[in-house]
């Protein structure tokens, strides 16, 4: 596997076409001259060494002159030339995946199981990091159309608003007119009559069954930690973790639903905060991931609290250090899904009529969940 980082060049990604012009017309109508850096110097009033600098995000510009330079690249639908010569190896037969990225077991495993399957299947695999940046992903969709990868998979939570279903649909279309196919993995589907295929895990489900085990070991007072309105990961997750209350007949206190980002920090940031306002609130801790939960733990720990004689915590995706700490947890196929990604990117089967793929999820039960009796 081939790890590209495009930095802050990536943000090149293309905007929604200007009146008059059309961007994405070579991908359907035949190969345009190569937008250059000269014509984004002259689009956005500059000069190329400022450009330069823009893009590169090593040397200070001022925040209105990158943002000229960033609108230009996006109005101009340019590439810059290094990143066609970083991505120069991926030619027909390669299949790229743009991973949030490599230093977390989830995206880890997952860009495994593509690695392995692609060279089972004779492809060179490429690895791109986003950072979590949007616009960097869309600039490595775009890159690899051009650079013409047989496959793009896209892994991970995605906030879906109006502007990145729009750009990231016409990419859709702009691939499969090149031959390439695009990939979700572990993400919704872009919509009808949008190539894309799809496969995924059962978040919602594996997110029911945890709760419920939960709810099953008598807590009824449980604290999610992992909120992150519109991201696609957290939204499933917690609409699983209501559904086991709703199901059950449990009443939910929507107060219990904690704002955290999926890092370990986060988890110790959110959970050190709780118990500052009073560690009676709650008996139980789902946290959406199990790097969060290893953050909480600590918290926990450091507060004088012990797991799970005064509270229960259980995570999700049972990557490291789930085990280590004994965690309960929901476990994910992760390498089979990188696999099953190359395969479906691989297969013949259409993706505007292909259903997305889910593969299910399961509870690995450990030691840090207490059965409560009736008194608590």
């Amino acid at each position: 596997m081939i790890p590209l980082d495009l930095g802050s060049r990536s943000s090149s990604a293309a905007s929604p076409p200007t009146a008059g012009s059309d961007p994405w017309g070579s991908a359907l109508s035949g190969p345009a001259r190569r937008v250059t850096i000269r014509d984004v110097a002259k689009h956005a009033g500059v000069s190329v060494a400022t450009v330069s600098r823009a893009l590169a995000g090593d040397y200070p510009v001022q925040p209105s002159t990158r943002r000229k330079v960033l609108r230009a690249v996006r109005e101009l639908d340019y590439v810059p030339n290094a990143q066609a010569r970083a991505l120069s190896v991926a030619s027909p037969g390669a299949v790229a995946i743009v991973v949030n990225s490599v230093n977390t077991a989830y995206y880890a495993y997952i860009a495994q199981g593509v690695e392995k399957q692609a060279a089972a299947e004779g492809r060179l695999s490429l690895i791109c990091t986003t950072g979590g940046d949007p616009e960097r992903e869309l600039a490595f969709v775009q890159t690899m159309r051009e650079q013409r990868a047989e496959a793009v998979i896209l892994v991970g939570s995605v906030i879906l608003d109006d502007d990145y279903l729009q750009r990231m649909t016409r990419y859709a279309h702009a691939l499969a007119a090149s031959g390439s196919r695009l990939v979700l993995c572990s993400r919704p589907p872009l919509g009808e009559g949008v190539p894309a295929l799809t496969v995924g895990f059962d978040n919602t489900g594996g997110a029911h069954a945890i709760t419920a085990h939960l709810l099953s070991a008598g807590h009824r007072r449980i604290l999610y930690l992992g909120l992150r309105p519109g991201h696609t990961t957290s939204d499933t997750r917690v609409a699983g973790y209501r559904a086991a209350f709703a199901d059950l007949g449990i009443e939910h206190d929507p107060a219990l639903e904690t704002r955290c980002d999926f890092d370990r920090r986060s988890g110790y940031t959110a959970m050190k905060q709780r118990l500052a306002d009073g560690p009676g609130d709650f008996t139980a801790v789902f946290a959406a991931t199990d790097v969060i939960a290893a953050g909480a733990v600590q918290a926990i720990r450091e507060h004088g609290l012990r797991i799970p004689d005064d509270i229960s915590i259980v995570g999700y995706d049972d990557v490291p250090p789930a085990e280590d700490i004994g965690l309960t947890t929901v476990h994910l196929p992760h390498t089979e899904l990188g696999r099953a990604a190359v395969r479906l990117a691989l297969s013949s089967k259409d993706p505007l009529t292909e259903p997305p793929i889910t593969l299910g999820t399961h509870i690995v039960v450990r030691s840090s969940v207490k059965r409560l009796g009736s008194g608590r």
